[in-house]
């Protein structure tokens, strides 16, 4: 079923880079103009679990957001054809989409550990980076994605 951090990933995402609600229509646009969300749905994904009206923010909404902010941040590739939206996210892609859309080096990406108090190993962090079926890879957990959005969010709004 559908983790409750994808709702997470979107709030912080939409705090750190001070999103209005539209903005964040607009970056899942940037992914595929046919994909539209409105402002009621927005609303509902950032409302905290207990919240009445809260609903669940699905794979496919976290994707076309992640691969919007990509092209907002970065701009277009044209020469490259479009990436085909990922149908299932888990931490690790989010983790190689936000390393992708903040243009961050090992370093960056250890300093946002660092900056909450939860240093990564330089061979774990690379093994979140694996493919999956390398003997290396390891899954990002809950934890260790909550710290790094914490720890990004203090890099790019500032302590």
């Amino acid at each position: 079923g559908i983790r409750m951090i994808n709702n997470d990933v979107l709030r912080s995402i939409r705090y750190m880079l001070d999103l209005s609600d539209q903005m964040v229509i607009d970056i899942a646009k940037l992914a595929d103009a046919g994909f539209a969300l409105d402002k009621d749905q927005v609303q509902a994904f950032l409302k905290r679990e207990d919240e009445p009206g809260h609903v669940e923010c699905s794979d496919a909404v976290l994707a076309h957001f992640l691969d919007g902010l990509i092209i907002h941040r970065r701009g277009r590739d044209e020469s490259k054809p479009p990436r085909p939206v990922e149908k299932r996210i888990s931490n690790n892609i989010v983790l190689k989409k936000l390393r992708v859309a903040f243009e961050l080096q090992d370093a960056d990406m250890h300093q946002a550990f660092e900056e909450v108090g939860f240093p990564v190993s330089k061979p774990e962090l690379s093994a979140f980076f694996r493919q999956a079926d390398h003997r290396n890879y390891r899954a990002c957990g809950d934890q260790i994605l909550r710290n790094f959005l914490k720890g990004l969010t203090i890099m790019v709004r500032g302590a």
